[in-house]
């Protein structure tokens, strides 16, 4: 049972330091299971950016080592250099190929620095749509993206060498990749450094995951001058599964636990890899100029709204 508590969770924390110290008496996990309950059945939007961001929470690369085999990583945007920031290859999905994107975070301190905690540079996403090119062109295989990023990297050297181009030119050709794309946000959706690499025919989100176009402090920050109303903010942006779901931006939400993917890894993961195979074989039947003029316009939907 993972022990690094979120603020929201002092309950649980004060109970399981007592299992700790007690721990043949069963009638405290019961009251743990209890509370991990009702905590999670009642939570407010910044608590699932809590979540959401939670160190130990499943990355790409756990899903990747979990329901992909022989996979063969690919570096390389041949115009500038890699960026690690971005996890892209080739591999198998119940036996079948597939292109596999995903932003990737690092598992400790010295790992997060080398790849910049998942902000991508412009490098990163001109090798997610060479690659996808590759196994689109090539292989005639579908593509599966994983999103977890807090945005793109914000930096003067990232401005330097396009990020802005890299991204924009990212969502006008996935448009035009011509096999099924499936997009499973799995953390943070930062903004455009999430939609980068998350143009496809089905979103599906973490049930504890975040999507959206700037993080609730920043939002706070803009909107109210201050960063300490990141909680207001939470709320008006409308950025978890449920909120998206409703408002037909995402497809699908994917079950977690109660307690979140941090805790429960394997389960998490399998609910995952249910889902992309669910989604995948009714995308595979679907003629290839019927599946791009869907993309297309389901995203051109989004945002529309009527006056009564």
């Amino acid at each position: 049972m993972n022990t690094k508590f979120l603020p929201f969770e002092k309950d649980l924390e004060k109970i399981y330091l007592a299992m700790e110290r007690n721990p043949k008496d069963l009638s405290l996990k019961e009251s743990f299971n209890k509370t991990l309950k009702e905590i999670y059945s009642k939570l407010e939007p910044f608590d699932i950016v809590e979540i959401a961001r939670h160190p130990e929470r499943p990355h790409s690369e756990d899903y990747i080592q979990s329901l992909f085999t022989d996979f063969v990583e690919i570096h390389g945007d041949r115009c500038f250099g890699d960026d690690p920031s971005i996890i892209t290859g080739i591999g198998k999905f119940n036996g079948k190929v597939v292109g596999v994107l995903g932003h990737r975070k690092g598992q400790n301190l010295k790992e997060q620095l080398s790849v910049n905690f998942g902000m991508a540079n412009p490098e990163g996403y001109r090798k997610a749509l060479r690659v996808a090119k590759l196994i689109s062109e090539k292989f005639k295989a579908p593509i599966i993206s994983f999103l977890d990023t807090p945005g793109a990297n914000p930096t003067e050297g990232a401005e330097e060498r396009g990020i802005a181009s890299a991204i924009a030119t990212n969502l006008m050709e996935f448009f035009n990749i011509r096999t099924p794309i499936i997009v499973v946000v799995i953390g943070e959706g930062g903004s455009g450094g999430a939609l980068g690499i998350g143009i496809g025919d089905r979103i599906l989100m973490l049930k504890y995951s975040i999507y959206s176009v700037i993080s609730p402090e920043g939002c706070a920050s803009i909107l109210f001058g201050n960063a300490s109303k990141s909680k207001e903010a939470a709320k008006s942006l409308k950025l978890t599964a449920q909120d998206l779901k409703a408002l037909n931006v995402i497809d699908e939400i994917i079950e977690e636990p109660y307690g979140g993917a941090h805790r429960f890894k394997e389960e998490t993961i399998k609910n995952v890899g249910d889902a992309l195979e669910k989604n995948l074989i009714e995308l595979v039947k679907i003629p290839t100029e019927t599946l791009l003029h869907m993309r297309k316009e389901k995203f051109l939907k989004m945002g529309v709204y009527r006056e009564e």
